[in-house]
């Protein structure tokens, strides 16, 4: 048995082997778990089909973990929507539904805070408090997708925590996530974003050929980068970078590079060559993000003109590059700054 017992973390074999040891019928794996992971119920009594006394010894033995949405918020701006969730032991993660074109994404989180440090990030500011179930990584999304009744075709696990920091279980979250039984979201419209744990990119590149990496770079050397990401201590520019090209190889896929812009910090033009020279020849794509102000920290976004500058740098040396998008700015919707808020807040009362 895994060490996840709780209903929602179960796969199909681990739900049937359960009901078996519990003298049920196999066919009743497949009934409860396509409730819980494609018609997305929220409580036992759902289960219309699954006697009263199966659902109770269940449940009973496997308690069905996930979320309760607390806050809701929703931009004025580009209607992206901001949840505050409470989990069941009373910590709170925070998620973002955002409205493209092209399909609606849900942005989650993998941990109940974060113990990576970096010095610009909200997520950080109060440290660990521990790593999500896969059926709490999960609940955020059909939470979601049940309040808006939209379906939701892409996933970036780019929220609190660092995901690779909870590998196993944001490994079970993608197999389920994809499971045709479940909401059989394509691999390809995944997204993990890394700090740069380097052992963990080999194996992800190795496990989950299919899925989008995007390794947050933020400096284009390690003097920098140590000052800005406290895991650059640990592994070097040079072994992040040969663990980004094993990945582009094993794969075959584009990598992405998020770069957190910083006014008079990593701006320059020097950042921009010194970054060109990082990544030339590799198939990989930078997003440039100015970065949201952390009153704790005393950043301070890029000045447009220079972001724009930097961008054009990076063009003219045909290096793929994109300015991400600001969403639900005027809803705190950055990694981080709900949470931390209500925090402060109920501190207060």
């Amino acid at each position: 048995m895994a060490e996840w017992t709780d209903l929602r973390s179960m796969n199909m074999e681990e739900l049937s082997q359960c009901l078996l040891e519990n003298g049920e019928k196999r066919f009743r794996a497949k009934q409860i778990y396509e409730w819980l992971h494609k018609k997305l119920v929220r409580t036992p009594e759902e289960m219309k089909n699954v006697p009263a006394k199966c659902r109770e010894k269940l449940i009973l033995e496997h308690p069905l973990y996930g979320v309760t949405e607390v806050e809701r918020y929703v931009s004025k701006i580009d209607g992206t929507m901001k949840f505050l969730f409470a989990l069941h032991d009373g910590n709170m993660i925070e998620s973002v539904l955002m409205k493209y074109k092209h399909g609606n994404s849900v942005c989650i989180s993998s941990q109940a805070g974060c113990r990576m440090g970096c010095r610009f990030c909200a997520s950080t500011l109060m440290g660990l408090a521990r790593n999500l179930y896969p059926s709490e990584m999960l609940d955020q999304i059909y939470a979601i997708q049940k309040a808006t009744g939209e379906r939701v075709s892409h996933v970036v696990v780019m929220g609190t925590g660092e995901p690779f920091d909870n590998f196993d279980a944001l490994s079970r979250m993608i197999e389920m996530l994809c499971d045709s039984d479940g909401l059989n979201i394509g691999h390809r419209n995944i997204t993990v974003s890394t700090c740069g744990i380097v052992p963990k990119i080999y194996e992800f590149a190795d496990t989950h050929p299919q899925i989008t990496l995007a390794i947050s770079l933020h400096a284009p050397d390690d003097a920098l980068r140590k000052t800005l990401m406290p895991i650059a201590n640990r592994y070097s520019m040079e072994e992040l970078m040969k663990a980004a090209r094993y990945y582009v190889s094993r794969t075959g896929r584009r990598i992405t590079f998020e770069y957190s812009l910083v006014k008079d910090v990593n701006d320059k033009k020097e950042h921009a060559d010194k970054l060109t020279a990082l990544v030339k020849g590799m198939n990989c794509h930078i997003n440039l993000i100015p970065v949201n102000p952390v009153k704790e920290r005393g950043y301070q976004q890029s000045e447009q003109n220079n972001v724009a500058a930097f961008m054009h740098m990076l063009k003219q040396q045909h290096i793929q590059v994109t300015v991400r998008r600001e969403m639900g700015r005027d809803i705190s919707a950055a990694c981080g700054q709900l949470r931390k808020r209500y925090k402060e807040r109920s501190e207060e009362e």
